[in-house]
């Protein structure tokens, strides 16, 4: 009797190369305040599967600079980081000043947080976002947005809503008749068309950050040429991805809040390992 390997069990039962279902997302850890509160008004750490990301929140504060300054808004700075450690491949240490994707990253997550920070509350100042990436195993852009929003809710910086990301492609027969299937939360493998067990991710790649009590996009990047109709399915796939990602989210800021109100009320419980 011959063996047969994971990827293939995986291939049968149409499943990806890590186990989930085609519209299931990584298992999400988020821990709220990590940072001492004298070093950031507000941070948090998010896990998607293995990509970890952390980031911190400074603001509103004075701009360096008067020139700097505009007078019926705040400016939001972002600042993408990423440990020498944190990718799998190539470890040569990077400048976050002139690392093209990180410069990219970083404008690409002001951009979806200034549609929902309400930055008009507060002139001549300014809110800086740190962002580092700790592990990367794919999806680090939405790894950031959704560890930027966490922070920013844990500052207590009011805004319109929160913006949760996920990302969204096609896996090329990954469907129970060979047909090719939209997937949600991309890891490497899957990102590199390597997923196997028909879960590999055709060259398909959509980060996409929303609003979900809106319904509004807010980021949308997709480098690949594709007909209306499939980018059509895989935006929609994406949206279902940032909506449970919502659900994580909303739940751990519920938590936190709990937890906070608990400990003015002189109710907080210590665990002690």
């Amino acid at each position: 009797m011959s063996s047969l390997r994971r990827t293939d069990l995986l291939s049968l039962a149409h499943l990806r190369n890590d186990g989930r279902k085609p519209k299931e997302i990584r298992r999400m850890k988020i821990q709220m305040g990590p940072v001492d509160p004298t070093n950031a008004t507000g941070s948090a750490l998010v896990q998607m599967g293995l990509t970890t990301v952390l980031a911190s929140v400074r603001g509103p504060i004075e701009c360096a600079r008067r020139s700097d300054e505009l007078p019926d808004r705040a400016i939001l700075d972002v600042t993408v980081r990423a440990t020498p450690f944190a990718p799998s491949g190539d470890r040569r240490p990077t400048n976050f000043n002139t690392d093209r994707r990180l410069v990219e990253q970083s404008n690409l997550i002001k951009r979806a947080l200034e549609a929902s920070v309400l930055l008009r509350l507060y002139p001549r100042s300014r809110v800086e976002v740190t962002i580092a990436v700790l592990a990367d195993d794919g999806g680090r852009l939405c790894a950031a947005v959704n560890a930027a929003t966490l922070a920013l809710v844990d500052a207590g910086v009011p805004m319109r809503d929160m913006v949760c990301a996920c990302s969204a492609g096609v896996a090329a027969g990954g469907g129970p008749d060979g047909s090719d299937v939209e997937i949600v939360d991309l890891n490497r493998l899957e990102m590199t068309g390597g997923g196997g067990g028909g879960g590999g991710g055709g060259g398909v790649y959509l980060p996409c950050a929303a609003m979900p009590q809106r319904g509004t996009v807010v980021l949308a990047q997709c480098e690949s040429r594709l007909p209306v109709e499939t980018f059509e399915k895989v935006l929609v796939a994406a949206m279902d991805g940032c909506n449970a990602v919502f659900e994580v989210m909303q739940s751990s800021v519920r938590e936190r809040a709990a937890t906070l109100l608990a400990a003015r009320n002189g109710n907080a419980t210590v665990a002690v390992d």
